[in-house]
């Protein structure tokens, strides 16, 4: 009788250990994996982090697999050779692949930052900092051909600075590599995400003379695409993606500099709350995160009059075409 009551107990056991790994499984299968490339890793994407920290993309049964794909040219690639399902970087980098005649081009289907996210950093104090400061002068910009250099540039012209002319600008360091070269010597200016340029300030090896995104005014600068096929394929992932994107712009538009920072604080681990408050309030004081995923027609076609007047567009791309606003326009009604 002993040996029955045993072996039952040890039927249940097993039964209830297999019901518990079930149970398990069946919650993982809910949600769906999606590779996102982002183009680098900064504060200036704190809707992103606010919807992965706070449970916006598992309420619409998704799980991020994030990777850092350093420069938009590398994100691209990554999502035309299907290494990754979306791409996270400027609108830019669509248009080009538009203009080179692919038949399954990229589209842009939600809109994350409105502004440009650098700062310009020089080597000394300058609180009265002019634009004339520059002239003659060497300014690490990125990668030619990038959204942080042609807005640059744009905002050289509207200050009167001529970029082919009035200063020198060496773009051939890598952008993961500038802050570490101009720390090296190389450059009397440089341009930097954050946290990167706060954290130079905090160490005094460089200070924050000019907000680039504040001078050169709204424009499209980073949003999410993927291709043609991929968006037709998955639809319901597409719209459910948006919808968490949706809920942390809101979010972040609707809480404290103090309380975005502690949200976004395990995707920056090695970052300080005081720095990542006073980073979080730099980005807030200029707009620079959009309200909503939807890319308007107006920015759009000021992005690529920024690119015509680098000399990086020959023909204009149609904005319907570029951009599918399809479910960002489904999440906000």
């Amino acid at each position: 009788m002993k040996k029955y009551k045993k072996l039952l107990c040890a039927i249940l056991t097993l039964v209830l250990v297999i019901s518990l790994f079930a149970g398990c499984g069946s919650k993982t299968e809910q949600k769906e994996v999606v590779t996102v490339c982002e183009v680098t890793h900064s504060i200036f994407y704190a809707p992103q982090y606010v919807a992965m920290n706070l449970g916006f993309f598992e309420e619409e049964g998704i799980q991020i697999e994030l990777s850092n794909g350093q420069g938009a040219d590398k994100v691209m690639a990554s999502v035309l050779s299907d290494n990754v399902d979306i791409g996270f970087a400027g609108p830019e980098a669509s248009i080009y692949v538009y203009n080179e005649g692919k038949e399954d081009h990229t589209q842009v289907f939600a809109q994350l930052t409105q502004r440009d996210g650098s700062f310009l950093v020089g080597r000394e104090k300058d609180e009265d900092f002019n634009w004339d400061r520059i002239k003659g002068k060497v300014v690490l910009p990125g990668r030619k051909g990038g959204v942080p250099y042609m807005t640059l540039e744009y905002v050289m012209r509207k200050n009167a600075i001529d970029p082919g002319k009035d200063v020198t600008l060496d773009n051939s360091i890598q952008f993961a590599l500038m802050a570490g070269a101009f720390t090296s010597g190389t450059g009397d200016y440089v341009t930097l995400f954050e946290p990167t340029a706060s954290m130079m300030e905090s160490e005094g090896k460089g200070f924050i003379v000019s907000s680039i995104g504040e001078e050169s005014g709204e424009i499209p600068y980073t949003a999410y695409f993927a291709k043609q096929s991929f968006i037709k394929e998955n639809e319901d992932m597409i719209r459910r993606f948006v919808s968490a994107i949706y809920k942390g712009q809101q979010w972040v538009n609707t809480h404290s500099a103090e309380e975005i920072a502690e949200a976004v604080a395990p995707s920056f681990p090695d970052t300080d709350m005081e720095l990542l408050t006073t980073v979080v309030q730099r980005y807030k004081d200029i707009q620079a995160w959009s309200t909503d995923p939807v890319l308007k027609e107006e920015p759009y076609n000021l992005l690529q009059e920024v690119m015509t007047q680098a000399g990086e567009l020959n023909a204009k791309a149609p904005y319907d075409k570029v951009v599918n606003n399809t479910y960002a326009e489904e999440v906000i009604k």
